[in-house]
């Protein structure tokens, strides 16, 4: 009888293994035992455990200690008879001072002035921060000057305030100076000061 080859062998030990498996898959499903049930009315009793004991740990290799011995060096806190440090507060800077307030541009000359000028004729004027197409609102009362009493809108350019009557018409150009503003008026030359 010719002896099998061992591809052949190795062909029939793959058959008879998938073939085993084939039948448990074939039988059916299993049954399995049931699961234990488990009573959660029922009193737990405690496990009793071993004494929990604490020691210290032993010194690095290399280092040389007794496990009896004293910390090396005072520890605050650990021994009652060295006191604790003293804590020393680290200098807190002081907080920044507040900006400064706006003492020139256009910010500064919104609101009420006093107009006084060559005369010594006096009214209010009031440049408002309510844009008025490319300039802002402006208005006055109590003006006997003609230039000065129809200033409808204001700007402020190059560190200059304008005063403008309808049309554009710039009717008074000042410098802030000190606590006012210093100028004169356009069509006449004639000193303008504005003072709060």
């Amino acid at each position: 009888m010719p002896r099998p080859s061992s591809l052949t062998i190795a062909v029939l030990c793959l058959s008879a293994g998938l073939g085993a498996c084939a039948s448990d898959r074939l039988d059916g499903p299993r049954t399995r035992a049931p699961a234990p049930r488990i009573d959660y009315d029922a009193p737990v009793t405690a496990i009793p455990s071993g004494t929990v004991t604490a020691a210290p740990l032993a010194p690095p290799p290399g280092a040389t200690a007794s496990p009896d011995a004293p910390p090396p060096g005072p520890v605050a806190g650990l021994n009652p008879s060295v006191p604790a440090p003293a804590v020393v507060a680290e200098p807190v800077a002081p907080p920044p001072p507040p900006p400064p307030v706006v003492t020139t541009g256009r910010a500064a000359v919104v609101g009420g002035w006093d107009a006084r000028d060559a005369t010594g004729a006096s009214c209010k004027v009031t440049l408002s921060s309510t844009p008025s197409l490319d300039l802002y609102k402006a208005s006055t009362s109590g003006c006997q000057n003609k230039e000065l009493g129809r200033v409808s809108a204001w700007d402020y350019r190059d560190g200059e305030v304008y005063l403008y009557q309808p049309g554009g018409t710039v009717a008074a150009r000042l410098r802030q100076g000190g606590a006012g503003l210093d100028g004169a008026l356009t069509k006449s030359g004639a000193s303008l000061a504005l003072n709060r």
